[in-house]
């Protein structure tokens, strides 16, 4: 069973000046952490907008958390066979424009999305009016393409994780 996470809407929205986003809300997810707790341990988030992968595993590392990579696409294509956690964290790479040949590496780190996640459910940001937590097939096929055309007009639609931890020792 999925614990829910100890904060609101409300709440992400007055974090970090507005800024609390799918970063500091995936680790919430998995750790138990407080908005504020959570952007405590990420170290410039605050500064930057984002979390990206040292970044995290700063902030794991920091609360003590083990972690265990499962799975890294590093590559410019779709992930083949990509392995999720039973219980972790997932970075997911929208593609478009900035994924095409010949683009900077650097171009497609804004296009980039943290989730938390465990064998049949997705904790995603964008889904706080139902507290955080879908059916994995509900978070591929519902909110995805929703979020893609709201938040990245210009992706494909296609879209791949990067980075797949294990958590362990919480749950």
């Amino acid at each position: 069973m999925i614990k829910p996470v100890r904060f609101s809407l409300d709440d992400a929205q007055s974090t970090a000046g507005g800024l609390f986003n799918c970063g500091p809300a995936a680790l919430c997810a998995v750790a138990d952490l407080l908005p504020d707790e959570a952007v405590s341990h990420l170290h410039g988030f605050v500064q930057k907008g984002y979390t990206n992968p040292s970044m995290m595993q700063q902030a794991l590392a920091e609360l003590g958390i083990k972690f265990e990579r499962v799975y890294e696409c590093m590559g410019r294509g779709v992930a083949l066979n990509p392995v999720y956690p039973k219980f972790g964290l997932v970075r997911i790479q929208w593609a478009g424009p900035w994924t095409e040949p010949g683009v900077p590496v650097a171009a497609r780190y804004r296009h980039t999305h943290w989730i938390a996640a465990n064998e049949e459910m997705r904790f995603d940001i964008n889904a706080m009016c139902v507290g955080g937590w879908l059916p994995r097939v509900e978070w591929e096929t519902q909110l995805v393409p929703w979020l893609l055309k709201q938040c990245q007009p210009e992706a494909s639609g296609v879209w791949w994780p990067t980075h797949c931890w294990q958590i362990s020792g919480i749950e």
